[in-house]
């Protein structure tokens, strides 16, 4: 009955302050299309494919993000990284960038292990590119904290962290408050990408405690999300892990743990799990909260891209794994991927 009441006074509320309108975010994860370091391997047609079955989705939404794992660069540049094992560089000729834009990205992050594959030109050459097609982009020390775009008369925040030493981090809470703040007095709504967490299928679960990879500390993803809602973000989305996380509704507001690897034909494992590729695409109302959402279930194979699914499982894994490791969200998903707030 509690349940009952307290929505009736929330569609009350909304109709007496003029709230009524709504926005999609369609949010999507790690994008790699391909690499000519150390040797090529990459696409037919530049990728023109790539991204044929997803398009759709992204483009039908309001605002739609992701994380670019790597660099947009065709010069033969030295990378950064040395050879140790388990150290990738990823170099993608810039004629795919065109490709990201057909596919209907606003917004991608840079704050990830491997925007500086290729140093400052990598850097250099990524941006160049994302301007050229109009991509806003965020997320490096010293360059572009944050950036804002409008959509349906509101003014939308976006910025992003990772746990890199170029990257804002979100090691640092002091930094990710300066930033929120920096975002609070000028946008309605506040979008939050992040990078973090161990690598691989052995890490699906969401701990709640600090993680660690490859000696590095890797960020505490939970406390972080918290952290941001607490200071403002309405939407948080995070990669990193290359496989699905849980998603959260917390204090009404969207959290994604991680959206795993979504377009990396070559150069980063597809098997499993890791080939899983979801799209999530939420409605919030004018104030940031959560209203609905739906997983679109895509899967990658090798040299392909995301294509649809059509046994769901990547809306069946971030259910069960949502299920399992934050029962207090206030948002539950059914069998065909469909999120709803809790009492509805």
């Amino acid at each position: 009955m509690r349940t009952f009441l307290t929505g009736i006074l929330l569609l009350l509320a909304t109709a007496v302050t003029g709230q009524d309108d709504v926005l999609t975010i369609a949010m999507a994860g790690d994008i790699m299309m391909g690499t000519t370091y150390p040797v090529p391997m990459l696409p037919a047609n530049d990728g023109a494919s790539l991204f044929r079955d997803v398009g759709p989705v992204l483009r039908q939404a309001d605002l739609a993000v992701g994380n670019l794992e790597g660099t947009l660069l065709d010069e033969d540049v030295t990378t950064d990284k040395d050879d140790k094992p388990n150290h990738y560089a990823f170099r993608t000729p810039t004629a795919f960038a065109r490709r990201l834009k057909e596919a209907g990205f606003d917004f991608l992050s840079m704050a990830n292990n491997h925007a500086h594959d290729f140093g400052e030109d990598g850097i250099r050459s990524t941006e160049h590119c994302l301007d050229s097609l109009g991509i806003r982009y965020a997320g490096l020390v010293g360059r572009v904290e944050s950036t804002v775009i409008e959509r349906r008369g509101k003014r939308i925040g976006l910025c992003a962290f990772g746990h890199n030493y170029y990257t804002l981090s979100h090691l640092s809470l002091r930094t990710v408050k300066r930033v929120l703040d920096g975002l609070a007095g000028r946008c309605d709504l506040v979008v939050v990408s992040f990078h973090g967490g161990a690598e691989g299928s052995k890490y699906s679960h969401l701990p709640d405690s600090m993680e660690t990879f490859l000696s590095e500390e890797r960020g505490y993803l939970r406390r972080l999300a918290h952290f941001c809602v607490d200071h403002g973000a309405d939407v948080v989305y995070g990669h990193g892990p290359h496989v699905v996380r849980a998603t959260e509704v917390y204090k009404g507001r969207f959290i994604a743990y991680s959206l795993g690897n979504f377009c990396t034909p070559y150069g980063i494992s597809v098997k499993g799990v890791a080939g899983y590729a979801p799209v999530i695409e939420i409605t919030i109302d004018g104030q940031g909260r959560f209203r609905k959402g739906r997983i679109h279930s895509f899967v990658q194979t090798r040299g392909v891209g995301p294509r649809k699914d059509p046994q769901h499982r990547a809306a069946t894994q971030i259910r069960r794994l949502s299920m399992s490791d934050v029962p207090e969200s206030e948002a539950r998903i059914d069998a065909e991927g469909n999120l709803f707030l809790n009492g509805y």
